[in-house]
C-alpha cells in the first residue's frame, strides 16, 4: 500500500470515528460541565503557584517583609495541596464518560459477533470477538481516559499559567509563547504522517510474519513445485519493505522528538537569554522566578504529557475505535478463506445470469441447443449445452443444482450480494465459478450446500429444496470441501472413508491412485498408518480431503478453492479425477485453468453474473477477458 493510501486510510478512520464520538459526548452535557468545573479549580491552582512565588519574592523577601513572603509561599503550598481533591473530583466525573463508553463498545462488539454468527462466517463464529470484548475494549477505555485527562489538564493548566504570566508582566508572554507555539504546531503536523508510518510498519511486519508462517507450513509443496526461489524473493521484498517502513517511522519519531524539545526546553532557554531585555522593561526578579515556576512546574509538564498521550494513546484509540465501531470489512477477506461472508452495506449487486422465468416441466427436444437470442434471452443459461466435454444429461432427471430468483443480503438495509440469480446446472456437468473477492463465490457454494439460507428465492439440489434440511439429509446430497481442508487424528483409511464408512480396500486404493496420493500414503506407512494433521502440509491435507470427497456417494461436489495449495499439475489431476466420478462438480476456481477445463463458467464480478462456456464467457464478460489475459500473459503463480 502506498503512503498516500495509508494516509487516506488513516484520514478515513478519523472521519468514521469522529461523528459517533461527537454524538457520544453531546449526550452527556452534565458530565462535561461538572468535569469543566473541577478543571477550573485546576486553572486557579496553576495560577496561584507561580503568582505566589513571584509575590513572595517581590513583596516579601526582597522588600524585607519575611512574614508576607512566607504567607505568599503558604498560599502557593495550599494551591499545590489542593490538587489532590481536584484530581479526585476529576476522576469521579471521568467515570461518567469512560464507563458508558466501555458499555457501548461491548454492546457494539457483541452485536457484530452475533451478526457474523448469523451470517455463518468462519464456522459460525467471529474469531476477533474475544479480542474486541476484552483487550480492545479495555485499550479504548484506558486510552480515552488518558486522553481526556491530559487534554483537560493541558488546556486548563496552560490557561492558568498563561494568565499568570500575563499578570506578572506582558513581556514574559512575548518571550515564552513563540517557541511554545512553534513546538506545539510542529508536533501537531507530525500526527497524521506519524500515524500513517505506524500503520505501514505494522502492516509490513504482519505481512512478513504471515509470509514466513505460510512458507514454513508449505515447505514440502515449495520444494516439490520448485517455487522456493520465488518464495525467497518474496520474503526478501517483504524484509526490505519492513525495513523501509521502520526507517520512515524512525524519521518521524525524530521529528516528534525535535518538536518536544522545541516546545519543552526552548521556552526556558529563551527566558534565560531574555533576562537582560526583560529587566530593562521593568520585569522584577520575583516575576522572573514566577515565570520559571510556571514553565517548570505547570506548563511544560502538561505539554510533555499531552504530546506523549496524543502520540501513543491517541493513535491506539483511533485504531481500536475504527475496528469496533467502524464499518464491517469485506468478510470474504476478513473472515478467512472460504467463508464468503460479505459486510453489511456491501455494494455488490450481481444481475441475474438470465431473466427469471418459470422452468417448464419438460424441455422441448431443442432446448439444449445454443440460442441465438444472445445473453438477454429468456431461455435459462442452464439449458445451453457446453461446447466441449461430456454433454450433460438434460430434460429427464431433475437439475443437479437449480437456483430460482435467489437473492441474498446481509442485513435489512444492505445491498444484495446475489440479486435474483437464476442458475441451472445439469447432472454430470462441471461448473467453474470465478470472480474477485467479495463477489459472492463462497456465498454461492454455501447456499447450494444448504449452510446458508437465501433472503429470497429457492435453492434446489437434485430436485430437493436444501434450505432448512437436516445435516444428515444434506450430507446425502452434496459434499462441500473448503479451502482449509480438515484432517483428523486417526489412520489414513479412517480419514479417507469418513464420508463412506462401507468403502473397502479396493475403493480406498482407487481413490489414492486417482488423486495422486500414493507417495504420501507410502511415506506415512500405508492406509493403516496413523495421521498427525500437524505433520501434513496444507497441500497434503487438501489431497486427503479431495480423496475423501472422491469416495463420497453424494451426487454433488462443491470445491470452494479446495485446490489452492496444490501445484497446477496436481490441481488438474485432482479435478479430472473428481470430474470422472459419477456426479456433478461445482468448483470455485483458484486458477483460470480450472475454468478452461470446466463445461461452463459462472463469472461473478459484483455487478452482474455471466454464465456460459469458456468462449461465451470471453465474449460476454469483460472481467473474464481481463482475468484470462492476465492468466495467459502473467507470471507463474506460487501455490
Amino acid at each position: 500500500m502506498t503512503r498516500a493510501a495509508q494516509t487516506g486510510e488513516w484520514a478515513g478512520a478519523l472521519r468514521r470515528v469522529t461523528p459517533p464520538a461527537r454524538r457520544f459526548l453531546a449526550r452527556r452535557p452534565g458530565v462535561l460541565a461538572r468535569l469543566a468545573l473541577w478543571s477550573l479549580a485546576e486553572t486557579g491552582q496553576a495560577f496561584l503557584v507561580g503568582y505566589g512565588v513571584a509575590r513572595a519574592v517581590d513583596q516579601g523577601f526582597l522588600a524585607g517583609d519575611v512574614r508576607r513572603g512566607l504567607l505568599w509561599l503558604a498560599i502557593a503550598l495550599v494551591a499545590v495541596l489542593f490538587g489532590a481533591p481536584v484530581i479526585r473530583g476529576v476522576f469521579t466525573q471521568l467515570a461518567g464518560l469512560t464507563e458508558p463508553l466501555r458499555d457501548g463498545l461491548v454492546r457494539r462488539a457483541v452485536d457484530r459477533s452475533l451478526a457474523r454468527a448469523a451470517w455463518g462466517g468462519a464456522g459460525g463464529t467471529d474469531r476477533a470477538a474475544v479480542s474486541r470484548l476484552t483487550n480492545q475494549v479495555e485499550i479504548a477505555r484506558d486510552s480515552f481516559a488518558g486522553l481526556v485527562l491530559t487534554l483537560r489538564s493541558f488546556v486548563f493548566t496552560a490557561a492558568g499559567a498563561l494568565l499568570g504570566l500575563l499578570s506578572l508582566h506582558p513581556a514574559l508572554l512575548v518571550v515564552v509563547l513563540p517557541p511554545l507555539t512553534g513546538g506545539l504546531l510542529l508536533f501537531l503536523a507530525t500526527l497524521r504522517p506519524m500515524a500513517a508510518a505506524q500503520r505501514r510498519a505494522l502492516a509490513a511486519d504482519e505481512a512478513l510474519g504471515d509470509h514466513a508462517a505460510r512458507s514454513r507450513a508449505a515447505l514440502r509443496d515449495l520444494t516439490a513445485c520448485g517455487t522456493g526461489p520465488g518464495a525467497a524473493r518474496r520474503g526478501a521484498e517483504l524484509v526490505d519493505a519492513a525495513a523501509a517502513a521502520a526507517r520512515a517511522l524512525a524519521g518521524w519519531a525524530a521529528v516528534r522528538t525535535a518538536a518536544l524539545g522545541v516546545a519543552g526546553q526552548l521556552p526556558v532557554l529563551a527566558l534565560l537569554l531574555a533576562v537582560p531585555w526583560l529587566r530593562g522593561r521593568g520585569v522584577t526578579a520575583g516575576a522572573l522566578l514566577g515565570a520559571f515556576t510556571y514553565l517548570v512546574q505547570s506548563l511544560l509538564p502538561a505539554l510533555h504529557t499531552l504530546m506523549t498521550a496524543l502520540g501513543a494513546a491517541g493513535a491506539r484509540l483511533l485504531v481500536v475505535l475504527d475496528r469496533i465501531i467502524g464499518p464491517e470489512p469485506d468478510a470474504t477477506k476478513a473472515s478467512g478463506p472460504g467463508t464468503g461472508m460479505p459486510a453489511p452495506g456491501h455494494r455488490a449487486r450481481p444481475k441475474p445470469a438470465y431473466p427469471a422465468a418459470p422452468r417448464p416441466a419438460a424441455d422441448p427436444p431443442d432446448a439444449d441447443l445454443p440460442d441465438a437470442a444472445g445473453p438477454d434471452s429468456a431461455d435459462p443459461v442452464g439449458a445451453r449445452s457446453p461446447v466441449r466435454g461430456r454433454r450433460p444429461v438434460r430434460g429427464g432427471p431433475a437439475a443437479a443444482v437449480e437456483l430460482r430468483s435467489v437473492t441474498l443480503s446481509y442485513g435489512a438495509r444492505a445491498q444484495p450480494v446475489l440479486d435474483s440469480l437464476d442458475l441451472r446446472v445439469a447432472p454430470g456437468e462441471r461448473l467453474a465459478v470465478v470472480g474477485p473477492n467479495g463477489s459472492g463465490k463462497s456465498t454461492l457454494t454455501r447456499l447450494v450446500a444448504g449452510t446458508l439460507a437465501p433472503s429470497g428465492g429457492e435453492v434446489r439440489v437434485a430436485g430437493r429444496e436444501v434450505t432448512g434440511r437436516a445435516p444428515a439429509e444434506l450430507a446425502a446430497l452434496r459434499v462441500l470441501v473448503p479451502q482449509e481442508a480438515y484432517v483428523f487424528s486417526g489412520t489414513v483409511a479412517d480419514n479417507l472413508a469418513y464420508l463412506r464408512p462401507d468403502a473397502d480396500r479396493a475403493d480406498l486404493d482407487a481413490a489414492v491412485g486417482a488423486l495422486g496420493l500414493r507417495p504420501l500414503v507410502e511415506r506415512l506407512g500405508g492406509l493403516d498408518a496413523p495421521v498427525r494433521p500437524a505433520d501434513l502440509s496444507p497441500g497434503e491435507r487438501q489431497l486427503v480431503a479431495l480423496a475423501r470427497a472422491h469416495l463420497s456417494p453424494a451426487p454433488l461436489l462443491l470445491l470452494d478453492e479446495a485446490t489452492c495449495h496444490l501445484d497446477p499439475a496436481s490441481e488438474a489431476r485432482a479435478e479430472e479425477a473428481l470430474a470422472r466420478r459419477r456426479g456433478t462438480l461445482l468448483v470455485v476456481a483458484h486458477r483460470l485453468s480450472s475454468a478452461v477445463r470446466a463445461d461452463r463458467v459462472l463469472v461473478l464480478d459484483g455487478t452482474e453474473a455471466v454464465c456460459g462456456t469458456h468462449e461465451e464467457a470471453l465474449e460476454r464478460s469483460p472481467l473474464y477477458r481481463d482475468l484470462t489475459g492476465h492468466w495467459n500473459g502473467g507470471p507463474a503463480r506460487t501455490p
